[in-house]
């Protein structure tokens, strides 16, 4: 029968030093035929982008996918939600009263996959390599509060921090914290391909095409030392060109299981499915963002007003009832709602959608109207809903007779490229945490070396706010300097955030652990799945 189960998060608690039990290789209930995903991510190796799977330059939610389930951090986020706890870690924790000082001691026994031992050197040269290569990604941004990284004896990592960082833990769970091995990458370039090779659950076997990795063959690594339970033995990860690809397979059995992206058509089926379908639908709750950020020296869209005005226009509630209906909430705030520290800044600055205010704001900056503008929006990377999504947009801008809008797609490959060189006024993005605070929904945008090469800097947030926030253990405590940055952010509107969205898993029904393959940052956790008589 068709099932739906609605997963909901736990409570995010405060920082606080801890403590891992042990799992391992061992762990679990592994055998059978391997469980087969499908997904509509696609992984290629450009000129632009050689090295997708390497930790110190990857930093989009399919790649990270893969690095979650074979590269170890010294931290995971775990099971339930909350802080992060552990992994290749035995015990970490702050050992000064300021959050400057971070010491983990790792687990007895880590080995790489290919069973060479483990030692804080390598933590060391992994962090260091990340943060001196400086990949135009940014994803080394993520361990910019790190100074210097010392080593006591085998087993110790000391991290030295620049200024006080209670987000600290979460930063040691993302894979640009992964640990490699000296002898497979480089310290001063990047690793080139798809190859993958850490101590995480799995090992890595790529299946190619060209530039492309069409399947991810990922086999239980015998060599694991870590808290996670392993309930399978083998995991084949299957690219599909779009949603309805990836459903027909699900549908003949090719698949076991899909998840991102599916089409908002194909989860209202599967949620309305009565009767003899063999297939569950998972509903879980997700932090995915989507936005349109500005290239706020473009011509187009360099003056402030501009970019206030369509922040006046633009129906967020139209635009999500008419696409994606309730699988999405409107956001009135790059930190979504159910984040600590979130405020619906955009809704307190504009309110409702008001054409005549927006004329207002053009008409007192002297701007000619109707405004042209291009909107830019990936084709296959956010889902087959994303096109229809920009139609909507430019209805509405349109129709205001203030602008004048040419909606653009272009994939990914090419997208990524040319929105880092700036090549791009207005473009749509999407935004899967790194980890689970509104830290991580502010400073990959606005902070030194974002991730969107943004040419917007404010200093009242790069130097006084977001360090504030970050000192503050208490996430509570942290709402004040939080609350200040996204009123900037709704007065300057360098990002103007859409919706905040589900996510869903479809699965046959045989197929256990749905419900835990997704924790709300959209990270995979593949360890979770097995076989059985249900769910």
């Amino acid at each position: 029968m068709n099932r739906k189960t609605l997963v909901l998060p736990a409570v995010v608690g405060l920082l606080a030093p801890v403590l891992a039990a042990c799992g391992g290789a061992d762990s679990g209930s592994g055998g059978g035929d391997a469980i087969v995903v499908g997904t509509t991510d696609r992984f290629t190796a450009t000129k632009d982008a050689p090295a997708p799977l390497d930790p110190a330059y990857a930093y989009d939610v399919g790649t990270w996918n893969i690095l979650r389930q074979t590269v170890q951090t010294l931290m995971i986020q775990p099971k339930g939600e909350g802080d992060p706890v552990p992994e290749a870690a035995k015990s970490c924790s702050f050992t000064d009263s300021g959050n400057e000082r971070y010491a983990c001691k790792l687990r007895d026994g880590l080995k790489f996959s290919n069973g060479d031992a483990i030692t804080a050197e390598d933590v060391k040269f992994s962090i260091d390599r990340a943060r001196a290569i400086k990949s135009d990604s940014g994803v080394f941004a993520l361990l910019s509060t790190i100074d210097t990284v010392e080593t006591q004896g085998d087993n110790e990592v000391i991290f030295h921090l620049k200024t006080a960082d209670a987000t600290f833990p979460f930063k040691l769970s993302t894979p640009v914290a992964g640990i490699v091995n000296p002898d497979d990458y480089e310290k001063d370039k990047l690793r080139e391909g798809f190859a993958v090779d850490g101590s995480g659950p799995y090992t890595l076997k790529a299946d190619t095409d060209g530039d492309d990795m069409t399947k991810a063959v990922f086999t239980k690594n015998p060599n694991y030392k870590g808290t996670l339970k392993v309930n399978n033995d083998e995991v084949d990860m299957v690219s599909y060109d779009d949603a309805d690809a990836m459903g027909k397979a699900l549908d003949k059995g090719d698949i076991d299981l899909m998840t991102r992206s599916m089409s908002p058509e194909q989860i209202q089926k599967l949620s309305d499915a009565t009767g003899s379908s063999d297939t569950d639908l998972v509903e879980l709750a997700g932090l995915e963002i989507r936005y349109l950020a500005f290239n706020t020296t473009a011509p187009a869209v360099k003056s402030k007003a501009v970019r206030q005005a369509m922040a006046q226009v633009i129906d967020r509630d139209g635009l999500v009832s008419e696409v994606y209906g309730s699988q999405a909430e409107p956001l009135y705030s790059l930190v979504p709602a159910s984040i600590t520290g979130h405020s619906n800044s955009f809704f307190n600055t504009y309110g409702d959608p008001s054409v005549t205010k927006a004329k207002a704001l053009l008409t007192a900056a002297n701007i000619t109207t109707p405004v042209k503008l291009t909107l830019n929006y990936t084709t296959d990377h956010y889902g087959p809903a994303t096109k229809q999504e920009f139609e909507v947009l430019k209805k509405q801008l349109d129709d205001s007779g203030l602008f004048d809008v040419t909606i653009k797609g272009a994939p990914w490959e090419t997208f990524v490229p040319a929105e880092r060189k700036g090549e791009y006024a207005v473009y749509g993005m999407g935004w899967f945490p790194d980890f689970p605070d509104a830290d991580n929904f502010v400073a990959p945008f606005l902070d030194k070396d974002n991730f969107l090469k943004s040419p917007y800097a404010n200093s009242d947030i790069i130097d006084k706010l977001i360090p504030e926030s970050r000192r503050e253990a208490d996430r509570v405590t942290a709402g004040q300097s939080l609350t200040e940055i996204q009123d900037i952010v709704a007065d300057d509107v360098p990002i103007l955030p859409l919706w905040q969205g589900k996510q869903y898993v479809a699965a046959n029904n045989e197929i256990t652990g749905t419900a835990y393959v997704l924790n709300s940052s959209a990270t995979l956790q593949l360890w979770e799945l097995g076989r059985g008589a249900s769910n």
